[in-house]
């Protein structure tokens, strides 16, 4: 397919500077109480409309559609997979499968130093299938209701908490977005993302270890939480299990795109859901209804429609020229390996989703270890600052006044020396992985 490099013209220099505008309106979301999805979305629509008119120009507007409407099917898949995980997620939530679990947590007993340890390893796999930004929420609210008389605690527990479920969302396609956008693009298969299940550990491990030393011995005080599941709740979470084998199936055996098997899986829940609410009704018992459509409106819709916006804005830069350029300059000036730890470094300060679609538009040439590469640094780098993932902005947001930029901070020296050890020991233990190129996609 021809195609036009417009990155020294006036479209491309306009697309560029509409781009870095919406991008610093995303930045200062919370000052200017702007959600972060509606820059975005305006950018999309007028970078691919400077593209529309200059393809058009050039009589070219077939190539500029089609285009167009592979970036509506990149979207497409993704949109729908997170929409039922995130279904799935509101239902348990309101079956308070989350409380109950906390409840669990706070009552058990141990010390401080216990709990740090308990949270961090539930957080590392629990965002494995979760969303780091789930995860961390329902931990972060276990260490805030015990530790009110330990900043100590809160303090570094959050912080291990937020390294946790970035690094636990490393290893597998359904713990991160970009896992996801990597594994529906067909880079990596599902089961060789587990290789990453080492070098994630000692992501979280090595700064786990030494935040645990300013972590107090002491027992918090006992505190009363009897938060219950609701009737179903645990049908519910069967249900999500069952709905992402049968999504792994649709990849693996039918070579179907996996959103197809989730929204199966949506199919499922809405049955159960249907009976349930039914026998609510006919023994009165309003505790049993469940109407699983209104757990469809709790969706974070400023999130999906922040990809659509980031998704359709970077695809539009790689069409005017810019990702290619990017890729040269990066890539092939510097070295994949390299290349990729700098861009995981930069997650921590650019969302990383826009980096990794910028990486998978852009296809640089690597081998099967480099694309496990920045599978890993575009997922854990984020974590060297409390602003660099959902998950550490989330926290700040619950635990505000006892989690802050400042307190994150004076631990990334602890999680930045996890991130260059978790690739060291990636490029120790995959080393046969770097001497196979990836396959094309």
């Amino acid at each position: 397919m021809h195609e036009l490099n417009l990155t020294g013209s006036f479209f491309g220099i306009l697309s560029v500077l509409i781009f870095l505008g919406a991008y610093v309106l995303v930045i200062f979301e919370e000052s200017t109480h702007m959600r972060k999805s509606k820059p975005v979305m305006l950018a999309a629509g007028l970078i691919w409309t400077l593209i529309g008119i200059a393809y058009a120009m050039n009589d070219m507007s077939d190539v500029a559609h089609e285009h167009a409407t592979f970036i509506v099917e990149e979207y497409g898949e993704l949109f729908l997979f997170l929409l039922v995980a995130i279904t799935y997620v509101n239902t348990m939530e309101e079956r308070r499968v989350f409380d109950a679990l906390r409840a669990k947590l706070v009552g058990i007993g141990l010390s401080y130093r216990k709990l740090f340890w308990l949270t961090g390893i539930l957080a590392f796999f629990l965002s494995g299938v979760l969303d780091n930004l789930t995860t961390a929420l329902v931990m972060g609210a276990v260490v805030v209701a015990v530790g009110r008389t330990s900043m100590k605690f809160v303090t570094a527990g959050c912080v291990n908490i937020v390294v946790a479920a970035n690094a636990g969302g490393a290893f597998t396609p359904f713990g991160d977005i970009t896992t996801l956008m990597v594994w529906q693009k067909g880079v990596i298969e599902f089961f060789e993302f587990f290789v990453l299940l080492l070098p994630s550990l000692v992501n979280w491990g090595l700064p786990a270890l030494i935040m645990s030393f300013a972590v107090p011995h002491d027992v918090p005080p006992p505190t009363t939480d009897n938060a219950r599941m609701k009737p179903g709740g645990a049908v519910v979470v069967w249900l999500f299990a069952a709905t992402i084998i049968t999504a792994i199936s649709f990849k693996n055996f039918l070579h179907l795109p996996p959103a197809m098997g989730m929204m199966m899986g949506l199919g499922y829940m809405q049955i159960f859901t249907y009976f349930l609410t039914r026998k609510g009704k006919r023994l009165q018992r309003e505790e049993l209804v469940l109407d699983s459509f209104k757990q469809f409106e709790r969706v974070e819709w400023d999130t999906l429609l922040f990809f659509f916006g980031i998704i359709f804005a970077v695809g539009g830069l790689g069409v005017l020229g810019y990702l290619d350029m990017l890729s040269t300059t990066l890539y092939e000036g510097l070295g994949p390996t390299p290349a990729n730890m700098i861009l995981g470094a930069l997650s921590a300060v650019v969302d990383n989703i826009p980096l990794m679609f910028a990486v998978l538009t852009m296809d640089p040439q690597m081998s099967h270890g480099d694309w496990l590469t920045i599978t890993l640094t575009c997922g854990v780098g984020g974590s060297l600052l409390s602003i660099g993932s959902a998950a550490g902005v989330a926290l700040m947001g619950q635990a505000r006044g006892l989690y802050t930029f400042s307190g994150h901070l004076k631990w990334t020296w602890a999680i930045a020396l996890g991130y260059f050890a978790s690739i060291g020991v990636h490029l120790l233990i995959n080393s046969h992985h770097f001497e196979v190129m990836a396959r094309v996609h």
